[in-house]
């Protein structure tokens, strides 16, 4: 193989340096994205267009590239060079000519030439004539890598066959499944469309139109779909857990009726999922995507029977194109499975309202709301709502003369019992921090401070099209309630809540995700309302879909900001909070392990909960540790109860620690650029990091421990851009 390594550097070099000239030397970076900032929005907007309002062949041509792109990069490309570790040759060979920046990724395969030859391929099954543009495209833009100095002849080579590889099984795959499945689960549509490679120019006479059954099929097979590629993509790695989610990981291996500031489900579930696959991304998440594919099921079921087949679709559609349900899908923080089991209750008690409904319906939506609460408190909002239900409905109070309702309550205050009874063995501290966290003792002086960054954070996390159809659906539906109980019901489950934050938002600060609850309600009385009123809105939809799909790709797939104009700033990128922590919690253990350098064991202590959670979880000693009596990780001790490791005895480090040393790290605040970054970014400037300010230790380290040495502060880098700052400490001796 020696012998193939030299003829590839031989050719390298001769490209690299030989063929130089001015006019490869404009167009080269070009063909490698360099300069072009407008071709990828070019492109996302050419392939929306030729979706929604191209012919089937233009759109299932679109379908396909999307299709490949997003598996075959993340799926097969990553993985192989994370598996190869091919360093590039602008970085391991001496006299590279170096005209793009050099990047520690991965050399072996080329992306570029993988995803421009599998777009090739697809084109040319679509459209023959597509190549004559196409392949000259393609074979430059992977020479352009070699004489650019980033990639290695054999790279591009490999990138280039595994892409049109790949896009030609996923092709025959899908076109076998097609006339096997597709025959059979849907046959109405097969019959206008006999084959995906080879769609007629216009409609088939004679075809018969969809029946509800498969838009039911179809909206299961989304649900399917989508459940497999969110559970690959977790185990990607692609992004690490967020500090909330790497704090109940701890929390779920020491299972308790309860928590300082949460209920109790998010550890149970946890505890789960790491005990099914490990202490792994895939294992603490596992059910988030569960959790999103059963509220697609109850939705699509839920909407199907008393709206129609094909709405209800549309509304699976609707939600997989928001961006909070996006997030919610793969994160498993504590509002994916109360969204689940408030989904679940409005569902339920729907059925127990109905006059074949029974006393078992109401037990049930009981049970679901009491499970709700025991992922987070916001669930007893649904309390309130079924009581303005009641208020506004005079056809539903008559329920009230009859148990059911009653049982259901008994079943709710039945499941609130664990909470209760761990705040009275600590003193009510979550009644306490719940409150301090919603303002609640601060005098009311109404500002809007706070409503328009509520107002902005809803129409990016909504959608903006969604949200302001919800909206008007809501007016609209509130107007006519009299005469549609079905309305004022889907209204009493999301609306009050949403219109209250808002309103709150004039008080002080509203979390973005606390409205989460309301959002499935709302969209569904926007979907039942533009049904019977508003048929022809299909412009509207796709605009939604396609922000939708925009912002998914972005909230997945961050460096895609970077393809367009450069990367962002590490520290400027909202990914940075779930990325990185891996590079963190190795910093912080190779200070450690220096410290124990002179024979005396050492620890770790972190300024926040978040820090410790993480550090823990992504340092391998540190979790084994965890599953101990003596963990090495610690959160700093403040003496009051402000996060759940004061109810810990063995993370009381002043108990089991005495005259150890320790390294005590914290994240520097705020963004290491100046205020003009943005400008810098738009013109491809570098951005210059801002020098630390050089900060004290908090005074309870000066004061835990003999001597404290600052050792400065540490940039953290993921894919050469940072991502975060981390000041750490010696301390010596504690007392």
């Amino acid at each position: 193989m020696l012998w193939l390594q030299t003829i590839d550097t031989s050719l390298f070099h001769f490209i690299n340096g030989s063929l130089g000239n001015p006019v490869f030397d404009w167009l080269m970076p070009i063909l490698s994205g360099h300069g072009v900032p407008w071709f990828i929005p070019l492109a996302v907007a050419a392939g929306l267009i030729a979706l929604w309002f191209g012919n089937p062949r233009a759109r299932l041509c679109v379908l396909f590239i999307l299709l490949v792109v997003a598996l075959g990069d993340p799926l097969i490309i990553n993985t192989l060079k994370h598996g190869i570790g091919r360093v590039r040759p602008c970085l391991a060979l001496t006299g590279v000519v170096g005209r793009l920046g050099c990047t520690t990724s991965g050399s072996m395969p080329s992306a570029h030439a993988a995803n421009l030859f599998s777009v090739t391929t697809v084109l040319f099954l679509f459209y023959r004539r597509s190549w004559r543009f196409m392949l000259p495209l393609a074979v430059g833009v992977a020479f352009s890598r070699v004489y650019c100095g980033v990639h290695y002849p054999s790279d591009v080579a490999a990138g280039a066959i595994l892409g049109a590889g790949y896009a030609l099984t996923l092709a025959w795959g899908l076109e076998s499944l097609w006339q096997h499945a597709g025959r059979r689960w849907f046959p109405a549509w097969h019959a206008q469309l006999p084959s995906l490679l080879d769609p007629p120019a216009t409609a088939v006479p004679g075809a018969p139109a969809a029946t509800g059954a498969e838009w039911l099929r179809l909206g299961y097979l989304v649900i399917g779909v989508l459940l497999v590629v969110r559970w690959l993509y977790i185990a990607s790695g692609f992004v690490g857990l967020s500090e909330d989610e790497a704090y109940q990981w701890l929390w779920s291996k020491r299972l308790a009726l309860s928590y300082y500031s949460k209920s109790p489900g998010i550890a149970y579930l946890q505890h789960v999922g790491t005990s099914l696959l490990g202490n792994t991304e895939l294992g603490v998440r596992f059910f988030a995507p569960l959790l999103a594919a059963g509220t697609g099921l109850l939705l699509l079921r839920f909407m199907a029977r008393y709206v129609g087949p094909q709405p209800a679709f549309w509304l699976l559609l609707i939600v997989t194109g928001t961006p909070l349900c996006n997030v919610g899908a793969v994160l498993l923080t504590v509002d994916p499975p109360l969204v689940f089991f408030w989904t679940a209750a409005m569902v339920l008690g729907w059925r127990a309202l109905q006059p074949e409904g029974r006393t078992r319906d109401w037990v049930l939506t009981g049970l679901a709301g009491g499970l709700g609460f025991l992922c987070k408190y916001t669930e007893l909002f649904q309390l309130i709502c079924w009581a303005l239900f009641f208020a506004v409905s005079p056809p539903a109070r008559k329920h009230l003369a009859r148990p059911g309702p009653w049982l259901a309550l008994g079943v709710f205050l039945l499941c609130t019992t664990p909470v209760v009874i761990w705040n009275a063995q600590h003193g009510w501290i979550t009644v306490a921090h719940v409150a301090s966290d919603a303002a609640i003792h601060s005098e009311w002086h109404p500002t809007l401070r706070f409503f328009g960054d509520f107002w902005a954070a809803q129409l990016l996390l909504l959608n903006p099209f969604f949200l302001v159809g919800a909206l008007a659906a809501a007016v609209a539906s509130w107007k006519i309630r009299p005469r549609n109980s079905f309305y004022l019901y889907l209204f009493s489950m999301g609306t009050p809540v949403f219109v209250g934050y808002g309103l709150y938002s004039l008080h002080s600060r509203v979390i973005p995700n606390w409205i989460a609850v309301s959002v499935l309600p709302m969209f569904c009385l926007m979907v039942a309302y533009a049904h019977d009123h508003r048929p022809r809105i299909r412009t509207f939809v796709k605009g939604g879909l396609s922000f939708g799909v925009l912002a998914a790709a972005l909230l997945h797939d961050p460096d895609l900001v970077g393809k367009i104009n450069g990367a962002l700033p590490g520290e400027i990128d909202p990914s940075h909070r779930v990325r990185g922590w891996a590079e963190t919690a190795q910093l912080v253990e190779r200070e450690r392990a220096l410290l124990e350098t002179n024979g005396e064991p050492a620890f770790i202590i972190a300024g926040h909960y978040g820090i410790t959670s993480e550090i823990t979880f992504y340092s391998p000693i540190a979790t084994q540790a965890a599953a101990t009596a003596q963990p090495l990780v610690y959160c700093l001790d403040q003496g009051q109860p402000i996060n759940q490791f004061y109810y810990w005895p063995d993370y009381d480090y002043r108990a089991h620690r005495q005259g150890q040393n320790a390294i005590y790290a914290a994240l520097v605040p705020g963004v290491p650029y100046a205020a003009d970054w943005f400008g810098h970014w738009l013109r491809h400037e570098p951005l210059p990091r801002l020098p630390p300010k050089a900060e004290p230790p908090p005074p309870e380290i000066t004061a835990q421990f003999v001597s404290v040495r600052d050792l400065g502060v540490r940039d953290v880098y993921v894919r050469d851009r940072g991502c975060r700052r981390v000041h750490l400490w010696a301390c010596y001796h504690l007392r």
